[in-house]
Parts: C-alpha cells; structure tokens; sequence
C-alpha cells in the first residue's frame, strides 16, 4: 500500500512511479491504462473501462485500489438494480422509532461499478450526483462522500442485447474513456509464466501443509 501527499511535480512522479511498480507485480501490461488512471486520480475525475471479457478490467481497478491504499466498494450492476441498492437508504428503527441511514456501497473511494451498462437508466443516473458532486441526496438530505472519491467503470462492448447504452449526460461525467484491449503474444507468454510459478508455489505449499498434518 502507498500512501503519500505529494507537494511538488518531483514527488507526484516519483509517487507515480511508485504506483506503476506496484501494480506491475500483479497486472502485465496496460501500462497506457494506469497512466490514464493515474491522470484521472489526479485530476479528480473517473475512468470509464471498455474492452471484452478475459482484459483484466475488473482486476485492473482492484490492483489501482490497493496500490493506493484506497478503501474499495464495487458494485455489480444488473437489470434488477435499483437506485437504492447503490445509495443506500433510510430505515426505520423500531428500538428507537427513528429512520437510520443504511449506507450503500457507494459511500467508499474508489467504487467499480462493473457492467455498468447491465443496468436501466434510472439506476445509471444514481451515479450522476455522487460523479458530479461527490454527495448523495437521501430523503433530502445530503450526504458527502469521500474527498477522493473515484467511480471506475466497465463495459462490455461485444452483446448487444441486454445492455443499456450509457445516455451522455452520463458519459461526460466520465474524464476518460478507455479501450481496453487484448495483450500482445509477449505480454501472454508472460501471463502465462506467472499463472504457473504462482501455481507451482501454491502445490509446494499445500503439499508442505498436507505433509506437516499428516507427521502431527
């Protein structure tokens, strides 16, 4: 986890290398998308991640969270979603005969909304106030978010069917629209070299752990 407060261009390059490094040990490739991410971080703006299944944008946004050190709220977005499902809302209390707010995942850092367009309209535009504003408006009452609060989201632009193009009120909340492709043959062999020195620990370790109970 990194945590800095950068004062001069120095310290913001040399905190952005520090992120970059970070996130290389887990994601290979995308480099040209962390640094949009970055960029979009420092600018206080959001990130809107397009590609097909299999591209690492789900886990890209998760490695981005935790290089920071930011607190992670994801949300799956799908028909059924509802306004309140996202915002959270205010329930009544029977012990105390008065409505409590129950958060919703939003009220987090960075939040992934993941297949953002999965979802109808009207649950789409409970993000607008929250991407504009960084607040939430329940009951009429407004709630402030994070100072540092960052919505990163993907879509799939392979179906057709089932989705629900984003209007463009929403899109212009978004700094960035980032395509995210495929990697390079290189960039797979490497994936791929990983994947298995990953596994080949693991079954040492399990192995380690299997021959250690049976000896206890």
């Amino acid at each position: 986890m990194i945590q800095a407060t950068p004062a001069t261009l120095d310290q913001v390059g040399a905190l952005a290398a520090a992120i970059r490094a970070e996130i290389a040990k887990a994601i290979v490739g995308q480099g040209e998308i962390v640094e949009h991410l970055l960029i979009a971080l420092f600018a206080r703006g959001h990130v809107l991640l397009e590609g097909p299944p299999g591209t690492a944008k789900t886990f890209l946004a998760q490695c981005f969270s935790t290089a920071l050190g930011l607190q992670f709220g994801r949300i799956q977005f799908t028909p059924d979603l509802m306004p309140g499902d996202i915002l959270g809302s205010n329930l009544f209390n029977f012990q105390t005969s008065a409505f409590t707010l129950t958060r919703g995942p939003i009220f987090c850092e960075l939040l992934l909304a993941d297949e953002i367009n999965r979802t109808p309209p009207k649950t789409q535009a409970a993000l607008l106030e929250a991407m504009q504003e960084r607040r939430v408006t329940l009951d009429g009452e407004a709630h402030a978010l994070a100072e540092r609060f960052t919505v990163v989201a993907t879509q799939n632009p392979i179906e057709s069917q089932g989705v629900y193009p984003l209007p463009e009120a929403q899109l212009d909340r978004f700094l960035f629209k980032l395509l995210v492709g495929y990697p390079s043959a290189e960039e797979e062999a490497r994936i791929v070299a990983t994947y298995l020195r990953q596994a080949q620990a693991e079954r040492m370790l399990f192995g380690s752990r299997r021959k250690n109970t049976r000896s206890g």
